[in-house]
């Protein structure tokens, strides 16, 4: 290691980094260089002599740790740093589930659910329980379920718990516990763990076994941990548990970007981080690097607002830069149309990349109309966040074989191969099985391994397509040991026929799946050759439990890059642009409605404000509609009170001239005034310009001439004003909550009739 590394870093980095010893909490500021301290302080002790094995690092993505290793690797070499022990919360400990797991009844072997395999499951059981989907909700129970796990609550003493109980009850779904306690029974049955159980599971193997808990708390001598901030109660207390012997335990994070609470993040963890280690050391990173001098102090400005906080005050080097446009529109048709314009201009007259503009808004439903007028100028946009890559059919079809071969317990797994491709054996067949393993206290697997002792259940016929599958999925099974996983993974490929079901496709949609199952055989052959190359193993099972624990920011696709990217704010944390557009800044939309009454969640909103403002680098503009679209009405709107409270001196407004309006105790935009207590806004009279823009609205041509809603019939051709002709092709549901599903131009809608306006032609 060079001996100059550390003149790479500013003041504040280097005490941070050089100070190893003890309890370190390091506040870092927007863009002030956080992952730099981590990975120098990392290096640092390498080059103290501290042994890798030693060193614990944990991060919240692959991608965050994998960057990491490798600018240590640089730093330190490759032979002195290749057994760090760093990555996610989650794959360091399914790594150590993988070691210590059989105590607590898990083969090695054991496979990872992701949501949709949970959901899958609980949507089994609340059919097998003959419940109503409608009142328990598959997405709700997996949340409940989750949110148990994080704080610890077992299924036991869920079902335990009076609290827990009642609650249910009130929910309308007093059987939640029931369903809580026989998912957790089946994924043990089937050798399996969803996300939350790496968390839960790691807590119980130190708690019920003290030499585990010795064994490792010996063994990671420093501890480092990312974003402290996004931790849960489970992740904090192994944390702790870890680190109590030691305490050589630093944690980099900022409290002002806590903004994931409800995915049980705990912003107490890094408040209280003192009241933990009396005798900590803390470290504040306040230099931002990325944003403009305005955009900082604006930002600045804003969380200057919330009362739970650990002080700091973040500046900037970089020029002053443009003041924050503010927008105002009259819908929210008109705020799409005005960004996409504003967007195809300056991409061209300042000669940047399509991937230097971002639209960030509060709620997904808000993309549709962005998504309309960028289409319409034909400018690339994907969505962050959206559909992966390893959640796409083809993808997990195969992903599935190989779980299933090399757990045979993994019921999910099982359920998707046992007849893809088709080899005959229905869902009435799999139906059997599964209620057989149940009554039997089996597995499935049992049911098929000894299907020949289940004559008076499943005829001859049924029995030899099942002893087929079984034979297909035994055979690959005795080759794991013998083929790297880039060779059995392509023999699976073949001999289960999805590779040649792929190749007869020749529909467009047919042949992008065959492109992406090509994609993830170069991504197995990748995984292959980095493996061999660093010495770990270059096994299938090695390769699944890698992919399992993939994030969406480590699956982003290189050729899919030049985009304007639209998420919601909170997928855009950790990330930049040079330009940032920061929609629907409305009282109704944000902050968040839910939040207004309560002044920890309100702060909490005003922290995703703050880190949606400092993902920009040149550039903000922020923008709000006075009328959107709600149930197919159109409502008045009232600018957020984020706006007002931003210091004026740093906004700009460039539809009057860019005059701030202060008028004494009112800020005013455009046309629409709000006062000093923004809890105080009420839909106040319109102005005349409002009055005959709503009435131009509800009474065009169009309106005068809809169609009762009475009158449709599946097939008919209808005009909407917005979407244009289509035909409509279901309609459900009892008057006056009436939904047609309608094929448009550009896909398909689904509308309540009574709100749609719809015209038959």
């Amino acid at each position: 290691m060079t001996s100059n590394y550390l003149n790479d870093l500013n003041e504040a980095q280097q005490e941070a980094v050089i100070n190893y010893t003890g309890p370190s909490l390091v506040i870092a500021g927007a863009g002030a260089g956080k992952t730099r301290v981590l990975t120098y302080r990392i290096a640092h002790l390498l080059q103290k002599e501290v042994r890798a094995n030693k060193i614990l690092a944990l991060t919240f993505t692959n991608k965050a740790a994998r960057e990491m290793k490798e600018r240590i690797i640089s730093l330190a070499g490759f032979e002195i740093s290749r057994f760090l022990w760093m990555g996610t919360f989650h794959s360091i400990f399914a790594k150590i589930l993988r070691l210590e797991g059989d105590l607590l009844g898990y083969k090695s072997s054991f496979t990872i659910y992701d949501s949709s395999d949970s959901r899958s499951l609980i949507r089994s059981i609340i059919r097998e329980l003959n419940l109503d989907d409608n009142l328990y909700k598959p997405g709700v129970i997996a949340s409940r379920i989750s949110n148990a796990k994080n704080n610890l609550v077992t299924a036991s003493m869920y079902a335990a718990s009076p609290e827990m109980t009642e609650l249910d009850k009130a929910s309308r779904m007093p059987l939640l516990g029931n369903i809580y306690k026989i998912y957790a029974s089946r994924c043990f049955r089937s050798n399996a763990m969803d996300f939350d159980d790496l968390l839960l599971n790691t807590n119980l193997l130190l708690r019920d076994f003290p030499e585990v808990l010795t064994k490792y708390q010996e063994k990671f001598e420093y501890i480092l941990v990312d974003e402290y901030q996004d931790t849960n109660y489970a992740q904090y207390l192994i944390v702790k548990k870890l680190a109590a012997i030691n305490e050589n335990i630093c944690v980099v994070g900022d409290d002002a970007q806590s903004i994931y609470s409800f995915r049980g993040a705990r912003i107490e963890n890094i408040l209280e981080f003192k009241n933990d280690y009396p005798d900590y050391k803390l470290y504040k990173l306040e230099q931002n690097y990325r944003s403009t001098q305005t955009i900082v102090n604006a930002a600045n400005t804003i969380i200057a607002n919330n009362a739970g906080q650990i002080h700091k005050k973040v500046f900037s080097e970089n020029e002053p830069g443009e003041k924050i446009r503010v927008m105002q529109t009259m819908t929210d048709s008109e705020e799409g149309f005005m960004i996409s314009s504003d967007i195809f201009d300056a991409r061209f007259s300042k000669q940047l990349n399509w991937s230097d503009f971002a639209i960030l808004y509060r709620t997904n439903a808000q993309s549709r109309v962005f998504e309309e007028t960028l289409r319409r100028k034909n400018i690339p946009y994907r969505i962050y966040g959206g559909l992966s890559f390893y959640e796409r059919k083809e993808i997990k079809d195969i992903l599935a074989y190989f779980r299933i071969i090399i757990n045979h317990e993994d019921e999910e797994a099982l359920k998707r191969t046992i007849n893809y491709p088709k080899r005959g054996i229905g869902d009435t067949t799999v139906g059997k099985i599964f209620e057989l393993a149940s009554e039997k206290n089996l597995t499935p697997w049992n049911i098929i391994t000894g299907i020949s002792g289940f004559a008076a259940y499943f005829n001859s016929g049924t029995q030899k397509k099942i002893l087929s599958y079984y034979d297909l999925i035994h055979n690959f099974s005795l080759k794991l040991t013998d083929s790297d996983a880039y060779n059995i993974a392509r023999e699976i490929a073949l001999g289960s026929g999805i590779m040649k079901e792929l190749r007869e496709g020749k529909a467009p949609e047919e042949v992008s799946r065959l492109e992406n199952f090509e994609e993830l055989l170069n991504a197995i052959k990748e995984f292959t050759e980095s493996a061999e190359t660093n010495g770990e193993a270059a096994t299938l099972e090695a390769y699944l439990a890698n992919v399992a624990l993939l994030t969406d920011q480590d699956t982003d696709d290189e050729n899919d890059r030049d985009k304007v990217i639209l998420m919601t704010m909170h997928s855009a944390k950790g990330l930049e642009f040079k330009h940032v557009y920061i929609t629907g800044m409305e009282d109704t939309l944000f902050p968040s409605p839910m939040s207004t009454g309560n002044p920890k969640e309100l702060e909490e909103e005003r922290r995703l404000f703050y880190v949606a403002l400092t993902r920009a680098e040149k550039l903000v503009t922020l923008t709000y509609a006075l009328n959107r679209y709600k149930w197919g009405n159109l409502e008045r709107s009232n600018p957020s009170r984020f706006l007002r409270e931003i210091d004026q001196k740093f906004l700009d407004y460039p539809q009057t001239g860019g005059r701030s309006f202060r008028n004494e105790s009112k800020f005013r935009f455009g046309s629409q005034s709000f006062g000093e207590e923004p809890e105080k806004y009420t839909k106040e009279t319109p102005s005349p310009k409002m009055r005959k823009m709503i009435r131009t609205e509800n009474s065009s041509p169009f309106s005068s001439t809809v169609t009762e809603p009475s009158a449709f019939s599946e097939g008919d051709k209808v005009q909407h004003e917005r979407f244009g002709n289509g035909i409509i092709v279901t309609i459900e549901g009892q008057p006056p909550n009436t939904t047609a599903l309608v094929e448009f131009k550009e896909g398909r809608r689904k509308l309540l009739l009574r709100f749609a306006k719809l015209k038959k032609i």
